[in-house]
């Protein structure tokens, strides 16, 4: 069934995924919803140096939040933080050096990062999509240390910050591409068969939405949410999908467009009102499956994959702490 799943995405997608895709949403858009002032709340925002996540924290910081930009690389971190404090005049921006694809540099982010500040809403949008099969340090396979453990050890390991506060929320940044994948927790770091690094990617997008919807579940004091940007044109797309970015270039959606929904759920009261763990499109939850696709797991499976990531994570944990 993967070829009819690819095919409806990419049908869908070419109408509702492209910049005519927000530009029709919009006009439904309440824009009170977002003209707020969360001056006293604290956010942060991985992989926000550049794309969603960048124009994700000015928009943060132009309502007045405080702004915790977590990135990999510290030359362009540093640049993104700049350009962000001159355009909102928003001096609470602060900068973390983190490589998220590294599990017990995340732990010990974390530990320090509970002992020094408090947490408001934290946006897991850092991600990557690696075309060939590579190994960190660890032995991991790079797209699911990033986008899957790295994204469960931040969230897991901050839940008690957020549990302190009113109004917590969890954001993670998904892809319309994990409607193609249906859970596999056979092979979480794509030993088997041929790699395909977009396949690899949607399957992890397709583990983000899992964790979202178990973590609502067992933290019902936070409110959690999952969404899909729109096809952006963003520097991880022009770079990881060049083919895809050529041919559709002229529609994509600006950096601003594709960050809409992160923003929205991140400060507006009616996103907070609505049950946590969905999946959210241009403000709107939307379903987590195609129809007729076959993509649904048992519920089995969805409790396995959170053991086999706390497993991991308590792995790295006790290795990051030299014990």
């Amino acid at each position: 069934m993967s070829w009819y799943r690819t095919a409806v995405w990419f049908v869908k997608g070419l109408r509702e995924y492209t910049r005519g895709g927000y530009e029709s949403a919009s006009k439904h858009f309440n824009p009170a919803d977002v003209e707020v002032d969360v001056t006293g709340r604290s956010f942060l925002v991985t992989g926000a140096n550049s794309g969603i996540g960048k124009a994700t924290a000015k928009e943060i910081a132009r309502r007045g939040g405080t702004v915790h930009l977590v990135c990999r690389n510290k030359e362009r971190a540093e640049v993104a933080k700049e350009e962000i404090v001159t355009e909102t005049g928003n001096q609470n921006i602060f900068l973390h050096i983190v490589d998220i694809s590294n599990p017990k540099e995340v732990w010990k982010f974390a530990e320090k990062f509970r002992n020094d500040h408090k947490l408001n809403v934290l946006i897991n949008n850092a991600g990557c999509m690696v075309n060939n099969r590579e190994l960190t340090e660890d032995g991991l396979e790079k797209n699911f240390a990033t986008n899957t453990l790295g994204t469960y050890i931040l969230t897991t390991a901050l839940l008690p910050l957020l549990e302190k506060e009113a109004d917590a929320r969890v954001i993670t940044v998904s892809s319309g591409g994990m409607l193609v994948q249906k859970l596999n927790i056979s092979d979480l770091q794509s030993e088997n068969g041929t790699f395909d690094g977009t396949m690899v990617y949607a399957q992890n997008k397709r583990q983000q939405v899992v964790l979202t919807e178990q973590w609502a579940k067992a933290h019902r004091n936070i409110h959690f949410s999952v969404m899909h940007p729109g096809w952006a044109d963003t520097p991880a797309v022009r770079s990881s999908m060049p083919d895809f970015y050529e041919r559709m270039k002229n529609s994509l959606r600006t950096e601003a467009q594709g960050a809409d929904t992160v923003v929205w759920l991140a400060v507006s009261a009616e996103a907070a009102q609505l049950p946590s763990g969905l999946f959210f499109q241009d403000r709107q939850p939307v379903a987590t499956h195609l129809p007729l696709a076959s993509t649904r797991s048992p519920l089995e499976d969805e409790e396995k994959l959170m053991e086999v990531l706390e497993e991991f994570s308590q792995k790295f944990r006790s290795t990051s702490l030299g014990t």
